[in-house]
């Protein structure tokens, strides 16, 4: 039995090492799509879990208790973006906001590094306590129909923007909690290039120096789809899990986070 026992184990370690598909908590949402993941957890608290950015650098926020949280004039961004191109995306991210009159920032933002383009999720720039898409110089930015107020602090909520290719033109979808806010066709559908782009919380866009906007929330989760998540997809979306076929090194984080 013991000898049976060894060799279940050396099986395993096999397996990992050669990036055999395991089930991983099984939430399998176009996963193999996901290029950015963050979600702050012990052992893994500045880590994309995908491997393809760079650990966050901290400028002024703090991770506390698998959140991750950002104050006036307080934020984090990771760099070094060293994944596939980014072209049909879908960006998702928990929050608690924690004070509504703290406005003009991003639960979470990609940016270029080499120029002023970004999309987010940005809280009550163009409409007190309302969420938009926000871009650089509004290019992919319209006030959505019906939209959302926020009312309340303090409630966990997810915001999911979704950005498609409709001929150049970027088609854009955006919901609360899986319920769409909005739904309209405008401006230049663009990419983020492999070494050309950052992830940043807090502020809306900027790169390390700063730049415009700040919030007051704690972020739970934050996810980058290079892929257009439906709304039926976007639904099943639980945070701080990864219902996936995940493989590789995806695979042994999420095993070395749950372990925990």
């Amino acid at each position: 039995m013991k000898d049976l026992k060894h060799c279940g184990i050396w099986v395993c370690s096999v397996l990992l090492l050669l990036n055999v598909s395991i089930p991983v908590f099984g939430q399998a949402e176009k996963a193999d799509t996901l290029v950015g993941h963050w979600t702050f957890e012990k052992g893994v608290e500045l880590e994309d879990i995908t491997g393809n950015f760079a650990d966050i650098t901290l400028m002024g926020a703090e991770i506390k208790d698998g959140q991750l949280n950002v104050d006036l004039g307080k934020w984090a961004i990771a760099s070094g973006y060293d994944g596939p191109d980014i072209g049909e995306k879908t960006l998702v991210s928990w929050a608690i906001m924690d004070d509504l009159d703290v406005q003009k920032g991003s639960i979470l933002t990609i940016d270029r590094l080499s120029d002023p383009t970004f999309d987010a999720i940005v809280f009550g720039e163009r409409q007190h306590h309302r969420w938009m898409a926000g871009s650089g110089w509004f290019h992919r930015t319209k006030d959505p129909e019906p939209g959302f107020e926020e009312k309340k602090a303090g409630e966990l909520i997810m915001m999911a923007i979704s950005y498609e290719d409709d001929g150049g033109t970027a088609r854009v979808r955006i919901y609360r909690n899986g319920d769409e806010i909005g739904d309209y066709t405008f401006g230049q559908f663009v990419t983020f290039d492999n070494n050309d782009a950052e992830a940043i919380w807090g502020k809306r866009h900027g790169g390390l120096g700063g730049g415009p906007g700040d919030l007051d929330a704690h972020i739970e989760d934050s996810r980058i789809y290079a892929s257009v998540l439906s709304q039926a997809e976007i639904k099943k979306l639980l945070p701080d899990t990864l219902d996936v076929d995940a493989s590789g090194k995806l695979a042994a984080t999420w095993a070395r986070l749950k372990m925990k």
